[in-house]
């Protein structure tokens, strides 16, 4: 029986990932689960939860370690304005913050990663336990993308990579060739939604999301989810076009028939 450990943070995608990983064989679930961000019912998805604090990453690794884990993945995000407010840092996460040159997201989960490989645990990469929830290229959905359609996915795909390359944001809104919105701090729904108004009163847009150059998995995945679909009914989005590979489609299931029903595309497209 494999064990695994779970860093589970906000949103549905911590309770995605347990249950893809008990279909692809992993048998027992440590989670360590943020209090104010990670919803206290993950508690039902797996075998132990220890709750911590943000900052708090002596009590984190040595969650995993007490319970004879060796093996780690990340699943869900952290409040971006939490990592900036009401901080608790304990002195190991002091220490290794004042080792940082830089300090944004992949510095600080990579250095977050090498502390706890000091400790014999390893952080994966969460993709090859979710299965089909990572598409492939392809049409999702009943309704295909059109010519003019497929010219803007092109287009926003190229506009997205650039963008992500200056840890910008990985989504794009574009419509008939031009830019309608860039993720920025907001975050992806906000993006949709601003870009699907000013698409005008037709709408028609299409939403390009991608995984940035190099990007290490490890620390973050590329999802659309549920909110994402309302974001695109919302916004009257045309097509939702994910990199494939490369983005997790949660609850993929119930994503695609709210697809259908309003009458969206999803595809997977190559980057």
């Amino acid at each position: 029986m494999e064990t695994l450990g779970l860093i589970a943070g906000n949103g549905d995608f911590p309770f995605i990932f347990a249950q893809a990983a008990r279909r692809n064989g992993v048998g027992r679930l440590v989670a360590v689960a943020f209090e104010g961000e990670t919803k206290p019912e993950i508690a039902g998805s797996v075998d132990v939860v220890e709750w911590i604090k943000i900052g708090q990453l002596d009590k984190l690794i040595k969650a995993f370690t007490g319970n004879g884990v060796t093996r780690v993945v990340m699943a869900g995000g952290i409040t971006p304005s939490n990592l900036f407010k009401n901080l608790r840092l304990d002195l190991r996460m002091i220490a290794l913050a004042a080792r940082l040159k830089e300090r944004n997201a992949h510095t600080i989960f990579g250095g977050i990663a090498d502390e706890m490989r000091k400790d014999g645990v390893e952080l994966l990469d969460p993709r090859p336990f979710l299965g089909d929830a990572v598409p492939a290229a392809g049409v999702l959905t009943k309704r295909k993308p059109d010519k003019d359609e497929r010219a803007d996915i092109e287009f926003g795909l190229k506009i997205a990579k650039a963008v992500s390359a200056l840890e910008i944001g990985q989504t794009v809104v574009v419509k008939k060739g031009t830019v309608l919105a860039v993720e920025g701090f907001e975050g992806t729904d906000e993006c949709i939604r601003r870009g699907g108004a000013l698409a005008g009163e037709d709408g028609g847009a299409v939403v390009v999301k991608v995984s940035k150059p190099n990007h290490d998995f490890r620390f973050d995945i590329p999802c659309i989810g549920s909110r994402t679909i309302d974001s695109c009914i919302a916004g009257k989005i045309a097509v939702l076009a994910m990199e494939a590979g490369s983005s997790a489609l949660l609850d993929r299931e119930a994503v695609l028939a709210a697809a259908n029903q309003a009458g969206i595309c999803i595809l997977g497209v190559s980057g």
